[in-house]
């Protein structure tokens, strides 16, 4: 094994490493590779579009069609969510218990709840992808781009939904670069393919959608090959794919917060899109895209180092230890917090320059120089929302933290959409300021709520343990 792995068998000790090496170090050792990977997930979902946008003469349109097919993206990666982000952690709770055959139970009921929903997806976005698409706010000029891009991604749903869901049971063993080494993989064949087939092939948009699959299907059978090896601690066995209740629902119950977050994108798409469609153009929906791949970007590295922290959080939450818990909170409170401050300060003062990685259309970027700051405005500050609702679910809270999703996105954020153009003389201009209305509401409840569930947790904790 490699020295900068964490091994969760048992140390000369008889301890597992989780729950005795510093968590300073433990955190760094899993939160590099893990926010690592999520940089290198981002482009997976955004060079195609920084390859689309330069097309010559159609990139514009090219751009905004693939733009339109994110919410429907973002729907697939959120199914894979609902079951790995509720399993994963799980898992790492049971292994701090030592019910390692619990563990290795939820890894195959999880797999094949994946493998199920990657069925059902794969059919309606066959069937459905045009009226979807429409709904989406694809006008008559991207339609075309749109469909030419989902009919070949709805083909490699499969492979995505393993590739995602099954990576998150790696990341919770604490094998945090094989897991980074998956989405690597994966990314960089993306990387390599997408120019060939964009423009040697003469594809468009075609040909960075079958880029993406052919990567996806790659990571995915890395990731199968790794959980039937011997390098793992749990192990994918096909005896465990027969799914049992008892040990499914916990891991849906918890893996609905993430769900929620990530399926309510594709909600939320629609209603800017559409809201943007009708006071600005197919410019502001344009912009929307390049909005939203750098709000991915601010996110997926949190969620890396969030990640990085819930193997910790998780098996000494299950090993009774609530000062290592806390710990590990505080550390990842502080990092996340200077990430989403740096990354604020850098978009509020070269919005132009981040934009014109997207693109390289002056009046796009005229247009998304002033949106991105009006956007963005609150996002400084969202570390706070990360950390506290990523660790209510490594310590299996799924309750508060299916609270504060709907709350953000569903409670706040989409009536906001809506209501502040009724209000703004600007109305596009109203449509971009719901999000940072919405962050600022969502983070200041979290900050309370947090504060009060996570004393009482560590204070059970506490008492469990001294009555042990």
């Amino acid at each position: 094994m490699n020295q900068n792995e964490i091994d969760l068998s048992k140390t000369t000790s008889g301890k597992n490493e989780l729950g005795v090496l510093p968590v300073k170090s433990l955190l760094v050792k899993l939160a590099v590779p893990a926010i690592a990977a999520q940089i290198v997930n981002v482009l997976y979902n955004i060079v195609d579009r920084m390859y689309i946008g330069h097309i010559p003469e159609t990139g514009a349109l090219a751009l905004t069609g693939v733009g339109v097919c994110m919410p429907l993206i973002m729907l697939v990666a959120a199914f894979a969510a609902l079951a790995s982000m509720g399993g994963a952690p799980r898992s790492s709770i049971l292994l701090g218990k030592g019910d390692k055959k619990e563990a290795e139970r939820t890894l195959g009921n999880c797999t094949m709840l994946l493998i199920i929903l990657a069925i059902v997806l794969t059919v309606i976005l066959l069937l459905y992808s045009e009226p979807l698409l429409l709904a989406f706010g694809a006008s008559e000029n991207t339609i075309g781009f749109a469909l030419d891009y989902m009919r070949i991604y709805a083909l490699g749903t499969i492979f995505v939904q393993l590739s995602l869901g099954l990576n998150a049971f790696i990341s919770a063993q604490g094998f945090a670069k094989v897991s980074m080494q998956t989405i690597l993989i994966g990314a960089i064949i993306n990387i390599i393919l997408d120019p060939i087939f964009i423009f040697f092939f003469g594809m468009g948009v075609k040909g960075a959608a079958l880029a993406t699959v052919i990567s996806q299907a790659i990571s995915a059978i890395w990731v199968v090959v790794f959980l039937t090896g011997k390098g793992t601690t749990l192990k994918l066995r096909l005896k465990n794919f027969r799914i049992h209740g008892r040990t499914l629902w916990p891991c849906v119950l918890l893996g609905l917060s993430p769900f929620i977050m990530q399926s309510t994108e594709s909600i939320i798409s629609i209603c800017f899109n559409s809201s943007l469609l009708r006071y600005g153009g197919d410019t502001a929906v344009g912009a929307m895209t390049i909005l939203s791949s750098v709000m991915q970007f601010s996110m997926l590295p949190l969620i890396g180092l969030a990640q990085g922290a819930q193997p910790i959080t998780g098996y000494n939450f299950g090993a009774r230890k609530p000062q290592r818990v806390r710990e590990g909170f505080g550390l990842l409170l502080k990092y996340s917090l200077i990430y989403s401050m740096t990354l604020w300060a850098i978009v509020m003062l070269f919005p132009r320059v981040v934009a014109s990685i997207f693109s390289n259309d002056v009046a796009l970027l005229d247009y998304s120089a002033w949106a991105i700051r009006y956007y963005m405005f609150f996002a400084g500050v969202f570390g706070i929302q990360i950390a506290c609702q990523q660790t209510f679910i490594a310590i299996g809270n799924a309750k508060t933290s299916l609270f504060l999703a709907i709350l953000r996105k569903i409670l706040l954020l989409i009536p906001l959409i809506y209501l502040l153009p009724m209000f703004i003389e600007d109305k596009a201009k109203g449509v971009f300021l719901a999000e940072p209305v919405a962050d600022m509401i969502a983070v200041t409840t979290t900050a309370i709520l947090f504060t009060i569930q996570f004393k009482k947790a560590m204070s059970k904790l506490e008492d469990e343990k001294a009555m042990a």
